[in-house]
């Protein structure tokens, strides 16, 4: 990582200050220093993103895939450069930092695919005799201007999700990365200012939330898109006035685990630990209930303690670390204290617990009072719920009794079971076979209830970006 990062005010560099401290969440020490926006500079950006709005409507398809392309090829050049800066400024495992990584560039991959996809359609208006003899065509067009608020826990791929969709739909956008992790989207605009974007056509602006409410409340935007809490977002979308909002909130994921899962136990186990840890809990699906048939309960919750135990907990640099740090001592202690409110509450702490700063070791608990906060709310952090459950029906309603919906797996070798899971559990997508962690780039992806609005995934966010513009021909009157 450089000493310092400027920010990027429509597509050129700009060093006012070096006001923002990013710290190496580990160590707890300075990492970089980056350049500060305040309003007048989200003002000056809202306008260059306005005036980019013809010049990036007007730009071919094949240049915006062009962009899209350049960016795939740099960001493998970059990879072990933007690795460092994910494990360093989010405290991010090395080997989880390469994969995302990794999904950064299948992201731009498909937005390059989906830029020359942008198709309409013909449609059959001749359905009574009044309308005989027109034609009707639709078109996509780019929405304009965006607004996009990004969170910490994936620096480079939830920005991703926004940008790359964005140069594929032809949208200027400003960006606001979160403010405790805004390296990887800096060198995003490094790579994104070597391309022949227009002018304005982007710009990416650290800020403090208390001065940032221009990118919510601008009515110069045509569109918000919001990573983060559910707090945060509604009172967003509250406040966002007349443009289009899409918000990728919380959750508290569920896992069911069938009876018929005993073959594959270990392989059960191993996916579970991946759900509940990998980078120290903090994703909004990561694994946090996990509801276990009876038959199988004590098997595997003494499998899964096991696991768990065995876990690195340590510097993410290291390349068998597991657990990293949490994103600051605060969040740490907050979910410590969750943890200490359950077992004060009649939960039975099976390992973990202990805290050092940011780092909190990997725990699991039983017996949690389903009103007790770690079960109510996300956790987000390396803190998993076992749980028993005799009758299917009934683990489905304990999924469902829940705030959240954003995605839930489903253990089963039973097709009805798993079409029935897909009937009636209250969420965005449900995972048969793995744990609701799993996430593929192109796939649709958002929540119901308090976990968002709208839907992530490339062709998707597209679609929000775009809107339809319709022309209706009329045959001329024959020998006309």
């Amino acid at each position: 990582m450089k000493a310092t990062y400027p920010y990027w005010l429509a597509g050129q560099p700009h060093q006012p200050n070096t006001d923002l401290e990013v710290l190496d969440k580990y160590s707890g020490e300075v990492a970089a220093r980056v350049a500060l926006a305040d309003a007048a500079a989200i003002d000056a950006a809202i306008a260059a993103a306005v005036a980019a709005e013809r010049p990036m409507r007007e730009l071919p398809a094949y240049r915006r895939q062009a962009v899209l392309e350049h960016c795939v090829a740099r960001f493998r050049e970059r990879s072990d450069e933007l690795a460092e800066a994910l494990c360093i400024e989010a405290g991010k495992p090395i080997r989880d930092a390469r994969g995302e990584v990794g999904r950064l560039v299948d992201t731009f991959k498909v937005a390059a695919e989906e830029a020359v996809r942008i198709d309409g359609q013909t449609l059959e208006l001749a359905i009574s005799e009044r309308a005989r003899g027109y034609r009707g065509f639709t078109r996509q067009m780019p929405v304009g201007a965006c607004s996009f608020i990004a969170p910490f826990n994936f620096p480079l791929n939830l920005v991703a999700h926004k940008v790359a969709p964005a140069i594929a739909a032809g949208c200027p956008f400003v960006l606001k990365p979160a403010s405790r992790t805004p390296v990887g989207a800096l060198i995003i605009g490094e790579i994104l200012a070597e391309t022949d974007l227009p002018p304005g056509a982007f710009s990416i602006l650290p800020a403090h939330r208390d001065g940032a409410d221009l990118f919510t409340t601008d009515e110069r935007f045509k569109l918000l898109s919001f990573t983060g809490s559910p707090k945060v977002g509604w009172d967003l979308k509250s406040r966002a006035g007349r443009k289009k909002v899409v918000l990728e909130l919380g959750g508290n994921a569920a896992c069911i685990v069938d009876a018929d899962q005993r073959d594959q136990l270990d392989f059960v186990v191993e996916r579970l630990i991946f759900g509940a840890f990998y980078q120290s809990g903090q994703s909004c699906i990561g694994v946090q209930r996990i509801l276990v048939h009876a038959d199988l309960y004590e098997t595997l919750a003494a499998r899964f303690v096991a696991a768990a135990e065995r876990l690195v907990t340590g510097d993410p640099r290291e390349e068998t670390t597991f657990v990293g740090p949490m994103i600051d001592a605060a969040e740490a202690e907050r979910l410590q204290q969750w943890i200490e409110e359950a077992a004060a509450g009649g939960a039975r702490l099976l390992c973990g617990g202990r805290r050092d700063g940011a780092m909190l070791e990997a725990t699991v608990l039983e017996h949690v009072d389903p009103s007790a906060r770690i079960s109510r709310l996300e956790a987000f952090g390396p803190v998993a719920l076992l749980q028993p459950y005799r009758d299917f029906e009934e683990a489905l309603a304990i999924v469902n009794d829940s705030d959240y919906g954003l995605q839930a797996g489903v253990f089963t070798h039973d097709l009805r079971k798993a079409m029935r899971a897909w009937d009636v559990l209250e969420v965005g997508g449900v995972i048969v076979g793995d744990v609701p962690s799993f996430r593929v780039d192109n796939m649709p992806y958002g929540g119901v209830k308090q976990s968002g609005l709208g839907r992530e995934g490339v062709r998707y966010a597209i679609a929000d970006m775009t809107e339809t513009r319709l022309l209706v021909l009329r045959d001329p009157p024959h020998g006309g």
